[in-house]
């Protein structure tokens, strides 16, 4: 294992991984914003640039593995006045309207500000061509928000293996995009919001925002057999968000989009609260005990000419239970799974 010193301070690095992942593994801040732990390194935000004895110029730190005996420093005058100039380059097209964004408190792009001191707008606002795609069910995509870090690119290449957006054009019109500039509602996306969770500002930005959560609750996803855990961000009695548990060794903290998405149900108005039983043609609430009674007495005339399903969605335990259900008490042993096939 390479020994590297960062601002004189020694450094264990793992073979291969790079003076940014070092640093941080040490508990040494270097300012980024197109790094991710779960993508390749990119170098494409020149937020953690460094100084490192020997080599030319200043190196990102997410691109640059280190080496036996490397000296790098994180902090000179230099360093930060290169990052503070990068930093008011990003917002000079960038949208100053925070108040209002749903990313605002969540956005990396204000806290990497308010880290390099940046307070005013000195250069001249230039204006990019409105960009705003909402044509997905479930998040929105506001491109004059965008800082072309590329997170999203690479999460939906290199995580979901989809490839459904891109760098397209050129110059100052470059822009992430689908394929013929289409909305991504026609394009090969699968809404997994893997680019969501990737991004850094709010260019993209979820349908169903109802604030910043007060606490998160870990628990395991409803949707199917493959035992993703993630974190319910809650308010109150409310879930607000989802985010996906980065140690869980089934999902390392990816989702699909039932995973991300499908939780409106809980709060849902028209969500049942008590069981409803038909009489004279109509739906009446019911005790549990009263629709339990009249489930079990329908089945009992029905033993022998019985099928049962079961579900993804159902635990082991809970599938274990209806195939016995199914051949211990109605005799059968018609019982089958929707992920059979």
């Amino acid at each position: 294992m390479p020994t590297i010193t960062v601002d004189g301070q020694g450094v264990e690095a793992r073979p291969g991984q790079t003076v940014l992942q070092a640093a941080l593994a040490a508990n040494i801040y270097i300012p980024n914003l197109c790094y991710a732990e779960d993508l390749a390194p990119y170098g494409a935000c020149r937020l953690c640039i460094v100084e490192i004895d020997g080599m030319r110029g200043l190196p990102a730190a997410c691109s640059t593995i280190a080496t036996e005996g490397m000296v790098v420093r994180t902090e000179t005058p230099a360093l930060m006045q290169a990052r503070r100039m990068t930093m008011e380059l990003l917002l000079s097209d960038h949208p100053d309207n925070c108040l209002v964004c749903r990313k605002n408190q969540r956005c990396e792009l204000q806290r990497m500000a308010a880290y390099l001191g940046i307070s005013e707008r000195r250069l001249p606002r230039l204006e990019r061509p409105t960009a705003f795609d909402e044509s997905n069910p479930f998040f929105d995509r506001d491109l004059e928000k965008c800082i072309l870090c590329g997170r999203c690119v690479r999460a939906c290449d290199e995580v979901t293996q989809v490839n459904a957006i891109d760098y397209i054009y050129r110059g100052f019109a470059t822009k992430i995009g689908a394929f013929l500039d289409q909305p991504l509602a026609d394009s090969r996306c699968v809404s997994c919001g893997e680019c969501l969770a990737s991004c850094p500002t709010g260019a993209l930005v979820e349908k169903s925002y109802y604030g910043l959560p007060d606490r998160e609750v870990l628990t395991v996803c409803t949707y199917c057999g493959s035992g993703c855990s993630l974190y319910l961000q809650m308010r109150g009695d409310k879930i607000v968000g989802v985010r996906g548990d980065p140690a869980n060794d089934a999902s390392e903290g990816h989702l699909c989009v039932k995973g991300r998405f499908g939780y409106d149900f809980a709060n849902h108005p028209d969500r049942l609260t008590a069981p409803l039983i038909r009489k004279n043609g109509a739906l009446e609430p019911a005790s549990w005990d009263e629709a339990l009674d009249l489930v079990a007495s329908k089945l009992a005339e029905h033993k022998g000419a019985f099928a049962g399903l079961a579900s993804a969605k159902c635990t082991n335990e809970e599938n274990y239970l209806l195939q016995k259900f199914t051949r211990a008490v109605m005799e059968t042993n018609n019982i089958d799974h929707c992920a059979r096939r």
